[in-house]
């Protein structure tokens, strides 16, 4: 497609069509452990984001028959229970996957997060294709293990639920970083207005558990705590809370890293460093702003990069937004500072490409979207290879939660060893690795 001098490239990118050049990460006949005819699938999780996957995955209705769900309160399986009545329902996923495992060819994990390692880890041990959602899981030792555990079982079909990730957009702006029509990447500055943090203090007594929720089954892992009503943990903010989300980097730091860590090829960080508050009182704290340097790679132009992280108020600095020529910013997305231009990539929505003048006239590729959860079935049946598979969603888990851990260490650099999975300095890697509560070990995690 050829484009006149004169149209601008706000016109073109709007009207841009999404077609014509395939990923070159999506391929066919990938050897996977063949399933029957149809995929007996189990969902971990009924409800919020456990009903959204569902009904993506279960659109594929001569492939895949869901077979059974889990959720700690019966009170939220109500959807699941009219739209999928022959569907077995259990509020312990040990039991599910003891009762059903012969039965089950895949399952996904859509639960909090402190709970995605022990029910991924334990369903990839039973030989189960697993589609779990972000963060891979709540602490850095976790993702180490389920990444490893995949790595040796190459037959096993894993994928990450960074569903934007198979969306043309992404790949588009990977394209475009990687065919170097901006030059290569000297700074990176990506943000989310999202405020998954609280400031307020310690809850202080207990109210009656609902009916329909089981609280210790809840816990799991954690340990035990009274109940506070009012959503303070269930089912509606445990993000914010420390020892059950990974707070608003973690619920969207593993969107908005996903194209960064593609287009340049990252790995693990060198440093990460915390200019915002620390968590405290149980909960994460809100306007992170978090530094990472990572190694170059050939997309890069010093043999380092910076990366930085930003969310609820805070924002990429002035001269860094003076590059989107009077632009609005957009709510969420990154920056991607070139050394011949500069690209915004929106979250799911076409990337930009500053300065205006150089750029309004341009012939650019064009990118082919998926469906995230289809590739996942496809895979699962032999058909496709995910693109977000643990190899890949592990070390981005990773560097996401290095933030969290560095936000406990406010405007102190932290040093990183991805190797011996532990840092330079010492008090932070208690943070690495927590201690699971007695009677909830999983073997290869605890």
């Amino acid at each position: 497609m050829n484009f006149k001098t004169g149209v601008s490239r706000r016109s073109f990118l709007k009207s841009l069509g999404v077609a014509t050049l395939a990923a070159p990460w999506v391929t066919s006949g990938w050897a996977a452990r063949p399933p029957s005819s149809v995929l007996r699938h189990a969902s971990f999780g009924a409800n919020g984001m456990a009903w959204a996957d569902l009904n993506e995955l279960t659109k594929y209705k001569n492939a895949l028959e869901l077979v059974a769900v889990a959720d700690v309160d019966l009170s939220r399986t109500d959807l699941v229970r009219k739209q999928f009545p022959q569907t077995r329902i259990y509020q312990d996923w040990r039991v599910l996957l003891e009762k059903e495992g012969k039965n089950l060819d895949s399952v996904n994990v859509s639960t909090p997060d402190h709970m995605h390692a022990s029910i991924a880890m334990r369903a990839m041990q039973m030989g189960k294709h697993v589609y779990v959602q972000k963060p891979l899981a709540h602490d850095l030792y976790e993702v180490r293990q389920l990444t490893r555990f995949a790595e040796r079982q190459p037959k096993l079909v894993t994928q990450m639920g960074i569903q934007i990730h198979s969306t043309a957009v992404y790949r588009l702006g990977v394209i475009i970083v990687q065919s170097g029509i901006i030059g290569k990447i000297k700074e990176v500055h990506s943000w989310c207005p999202k405020s998954w943090g609280d400031t307020g203090g310690a809850p202080t007594g207990s109210d009656p558990v609902p009916k329909g929720l089981d609280w210790d089954l809840w816990l799991g892992v954690c340990q035990p705590r009274p109940f506070i009503g009012n959503g303070y943990y269930h089912p509606a903010n445990w993000r914010k809370r420390l020892d059950f989300g990974t707070g608003t980097f973690g619920d969207m730091g593993c969107h908005i890293f996903d194209p960064v860590f593609t287009a340049l090829e990252l790995g693990a960080p060198i440093t990460v460093r915390s200019e915002g508050a620390a968590p405290a009182n149980g909960n994460w704290a809100m306007d992170s702003k978090i530094h990472y340097e990572f190694p170059g790679t050939s997309y890069t132009a010093d043999k380092t990069i910076n990366v930085t992280w930003y969310d609820g108020e805070q924002k990429p600095p002035a001269e860094v937004l003076a590059l989107l020529e009077g632009d609005e910013r957009p709510n969420t997305g990154s920056i991607f500072v070139g050394t011949s231009g500069t690209m915004v990539l929106p979250h799911i929505s076409r990337p930009q490409l500053y300065p205006d003048k150089k750029f309004q006239a341009i012939k650019l590729p064009e990118a082919e979207g998926g469906d995230h959860w289809g590739e996942f079935v496809q895979a699962c049946k032999g058909k496709a290879q995910t693109s977000a598979r643990l190899q890949y969603a592990g070390p981005l888990t990773e560097a996401v939660l290095l933030g969290g851990v560095a936000s406990r260490f406010p405007k102190t650099t932290l040093n990183w060893n991805s190797a011996m999975l532990q840092f330079d300095q010492a008090e932070a890697n208690p943070f690495v690795r927590r201690t699971y509560r007695e009677g909830w070990q999983i073997k290869g995690l605890s």
